[in-house]
């Protein structure tokens, strides 16, 4: 099994023969330990019980990494070209789901943001979810207190909320979607 390292881009046939947890964005490798704080946990269990609660009668189904994303330019899942690992992922369309992962983009992400994940995120994440139509994508900041949250308009994430201290983060795809700040934050 070989470890891959950044001097060179990979094929998700590459992806395949590597040892442990791995996302691949544009041809490069992102190794996915050391594993995340004891308050980014805390916040994707919360954030999760959230969502659970939120979409249990809704034909959506949620899944928390290590659960793989896979997009495709060619909508061919044999061999995609991108493969991540989104903290949280809402699919509403079951046909997606593979006992491997989710094919497409799920209706819903968040990603909840490390010091070492933070630029990724921020970047290369945000434009391949943008680019492959994630329609919803929040960004969780637990050293600011912030939660960031993008919706997709005309194939572009225009739609941009910035939820503060002790208010209540409100989603643009599921308006009845709400969850307190401080719920997420109470660790700290």
């Amino acid at each position: 099994m070989a470890k891959p390292d950044n001097t060179r881009l990979y094929t998700f046939q590459d992806w395949l023969t590597w040892e442990g947890s791995w996302e691949l964005i544009n041809g490069k490798a992102y190794n996915m330990s050391p594993a995340p704080t004891s308050l980014h946990q805390f916040i994707v269990g919360e954030l999760h019980f959230s969502l659970r609660n939120f979409f249990q009668n809704r034909q959506c189904y949620v899944f928390v990494a290590p659960f793989d994303v896979f997009f495709s330019e060619s909508e061919s899942y044999d061999t995609p070209d991108q493969v991540v690992q989104s903290d949280l992922s809402v699919v509403c369309s079951r046909e997606q789901i593979s006992k491997n992962g989710c094919h497409g983009a799920p209706s819903l992400i968040i990603e909840v943001l490390s010091p070492s994940t933070a630029l990724k995120d921020f970047n290369e994440k945000f434009n391949l979810y943008e680019k492959y139509g994630v329609s919803e994508y929040w960004i969780v900041d637990p050293g600011n207190q912030t939660v960031h949250v993008y919706a997709l308009e005309d194939g572009c994430f225009k739609n941009r909320s910035l939820f503060i201290e002790k208010e209540t983060i409100q989603s643009v795809l599921y308006p009845d979607l709400s969850i307190p700040l401080d719920a997420l934050f109470k660790l700290q």
